[in-house]
């Protein structure tokens, strides 16, 4: 059976709850349009800070960087600053049990609107989380889907490398200057056996890859590991500086940023495009101290209770 409520929850009142017996999602309107809670038997794998308990965005006012599970647009690089998107209120209203959806005001400094919907599965973890960018300028838009979500920190990230990289070492770093590093060696990555792991802070935290495999895991220290599917799209243009499916940020800190990435969405007006991220997770003991992940035994975990192609959204 599958709850679904209001609550007031970390200073914000008329959150979305949706509940199973093990899993419980608790979805935010109030800044940003977040999850806030993504947790399995009251262990939450989203890292949020409590000083920012119940804060709300105000034009001209200070703003603060805010957590837990984030979606936004990009490129980075070249999207105009949103924050009415980014930190602004939202709606947000149950669609039917186990399924909610939030959407966020007209954003005319990037022509968009965006609508998150999001489908709690009945008798497992899985998430299903889509957002969907709609053109409500009178001319060609050119966004993509950014996945910001921040984990609790001090993980193990694993990526599933494709057959072909574009980078020497299957991944870069940004450095401090703003240049990129195709060619990095960072002792705290490691490419084993076809995966990527980071497990430690690399000396630059921020990194990006170019898989085309559509899933990635995150190994928290509370024995649970956060799974996260999502489509890619060789034959499409990536529209990201290094065009670049995934990225993560590790910073020496309490949080590890796992963000997919879509490709670039040509809309012209009036048309939009989706984007869906599903979510798990799965029970799986943290590494003890000087042992090695089992990555056979991960990648099994992952096929028998994370499998591909499993939509649950509303048309």
């Amino acid at each position: 059976m599958i709850d679904t409520t209001l609550i007031d929850y970390r200073g914000y009142s008329n959150c979305i709850k949706l509940e199973n017996e093990n899993t419980q999602v608790i979805l935010g309107h109030h800044c940003g349009g977040r999850v806030l809670e993504y947790s399995w038997r009251n262990e939450n794998v989203l890292y949020s800070d409590p000083s920012h308990d119940g804060w709300v965005y105000k034009p001209g006012k200070p703003t603060v960087d805010i957590s837990a599970g984030r979606f936004d647009i990009g490129p980075e690089q070249i999207i105009p600053p949103h924050p009415d998107l980014w930190l602004g209120a939202w709606t947000a209203e149950i669609i039917a049990p186990g399924i909610a959806r939030m959407t966020s005001v007209e954003d005319l400094a990037t022509g968009t609107q965006l609508v998150r919907e999001f489908s709690l599965e009945e008798t497992s973890s899985r998430l299903a989380c889509t957002q969907e960018i709609r053109n409500i300028s009178d001319q060609q838009i050119n966004w993509c889907h950014w996945s910001r979500t921040f984990a609790l920190g001090g993980g193990i990230c694993i990526v599933p490398l494709s057959d072909y990289s574009r980078f020497p070492s299957s991944y870069i770093q940004y450095e401090p200057d703003g240049r990129i590093n195709f060619t990095p060696q960072d002792p705290g990555v490691q490419r084993r056996a076809g995966y990527l792991e980071i497990s430690a802070t690399p000396q630059y935290p921020k990194l990006g890859m170019d898989s085309y495999v559509g899933w990635l895991g995150y190994l928290l220290k509370n024995d649970l590991l956060f799974v996260k599917r999502f489509p890619t799209y060789p034959e499409r243009v990536y529209n990201e500086i290094a065009a670049l499916t995934i990225s993560i940020w590790y910073p020496e800190d309490d949080m590890c940023e796992i963000e997919p990435i879509g490709p670039m969405e040509r809309l012209l007006p009036g048309e939009s495009a989706k984007f869906t991220e599903e979510w798990w997770i799965l029970p799986y003991p943290f590494l003890k101290p000087g042992s090695t992940l089992n990555l056979n035994e991960i990648v099994e975990l992952v096929e028998r209770e994370a499998p591909a192609n499993c939509s649950l959204l509303s048309t």
